[in-house]
């Protein structure tokens, strides 16, 4: 977890050569308040694939995302989940997302149903997942309000926005790659 107009990019520095590529803007917020950013970028598997990791909101392999200790899927009904989220720079502080998939447009949104005891206004976005070659092209939007956000986009490094988005498409990349065969069928 709705595409506003490009404020500037916000990435210091490009790809090495011969990686995969990713763009990180930030964008103007739907809202005129809180911050927002678009992520694109590729994955190395078709579409049909990627779609069905992407959806697999229960998986244990999402707490090896460096960023999140756990995840559960709460409930299912037709295409939308509830999960619940701890991430380490908040581990006890349950997030809960509702998350809508549509598989026919291949396009997920999602929203943070608990922004206050998140210490948020809000955080929603779309995820649009797109065939280019035998390999998917993810664009990530996200709209999102908490205390240190006009901060926290600026802040370089690891520990800032560019960072953690960069590390976040590497991770997807990397992970579906090691289990792309469970996912085959």
């Amino acid at each position: 977890l709705s595409m506003a107009m490009t404020c500037g990019s916000v990435a210091a520095h490009a790809d090495q050569p011969g990686a995969p590529h990713t763009e990180v803007h930030r964008i103007e917020s739907s809202d005129q308040t809180g911050q927002a950013f678009r992520l694109t970028y590729t994955v190395n598997v078709p579409l049909d694939l990627f779609w069905k990791f992407k959806t697999d909101f229960g998986a244990d392999f999402i707490s090896s995302n460096r960023y999140i200790v756990s995840n559960r899927l709460i409930s299912r009904q037709n295409n939308v989940y509830i999960t619940e989220t701890l991430y380490v720079d908040a581990p006890e502080t349950v997030f809960r997302w509702q998350t809508t998939v549509y598989p026919s447009s291949s396009r997920i949104n999602y929203r943070l149903l608990n922004p206050a005891e998140c210490g948020q206004k809000f955080n929603r976005g779309t995820i649009q997942l797109t065939p280019e070659s035998g390999k998917t092209r993810i664009v990530h939007s996200t709209y999102f309000d908490f205390f240190g956000a006009a901060v926290w986009v600026y802040f370089p490094g690891p520990g800032g926005m560019v960072g953690f988005l960069r590390y976040t498409a590497e991770w997807e990349r990397k992970t579906i790659k090691d289990l792309q065969h469970q996912y085959l069928r």
